[in-house]
């Protein structure tokens, strides 16, 4: 009974540890991404003088407005400690849960895109390099999918559907 409770104890400790060196992290990495942020905010202030002197005020004024709420955003980033800022993600998730899972969703979508991307890349480079050249070395699993829709048809040869849009 003695070791469960040691065992407990030192599960508590670590835990404590890993969420502290979080909460580092985020303060660290959020004070550096405001500072980039109210740097872009001044950037984007200087393009709203630049259009007012080609006589564009409209434009610079969504100009000054979008600088104003980048700058505040980024002065809240720098200012805010990673306790505050965890707290405030977790309000928004549990405020927002479905903007949450569609944020997840387009994010899962594009790292999807950007693997299938990759991957012919790296499937292309190996086979300049050399590497799979032997037929033992190779796998069917290598091969990447065609991306045109043709060069997979799955109809036997000869057949009277045609999906070629000249027929």
């Amino acid at each position: 009974m003695q070791d469960t409770g040691q065992a407990q104890e030192k599960a508590k400790e670590v835990a404590g540890q890993a969420k502290g060196r979080l909460k580092e992290q985020v303060d660290q990495r959020s004070t550096d991404a405001g500072r980039q942020i109210t740097t872009t905010a001044s950037d984007v202030r200087s393009v709203a003088e630049e259009l007012r002197t080609q006589g564009k005020d409209t434009p610079a004024r969504y100009a000054d407005q979008a600088a104003d709420r980048v700058e505040r955003a980024g002065q809240w980033l720098e200012n805010a400690d990673g306790d505050q800022i965890l707290r405030d993600v977790e309000d928004f998730a549990r405020r927002n849960p479905w903007a949450v899972a569609a944020g997840g969703l387009v994010l899962g979508l594009a790292a999807s895109r950007f693997l299938k991307a990759s991957s012919g890349e790296r499937y292309r480079a190996s086979l300049s390099q050399g590497n799979g050249s032997s037929p033992s070395s190779q796998s069917l699993a290598a091969e990447p999918m065609p991306s045109h829709p043709q060069a997979a048809d799955p109809r036997p040869a000869g057949s009277m559907i045609s999906t070629d849009p000249r027929t």
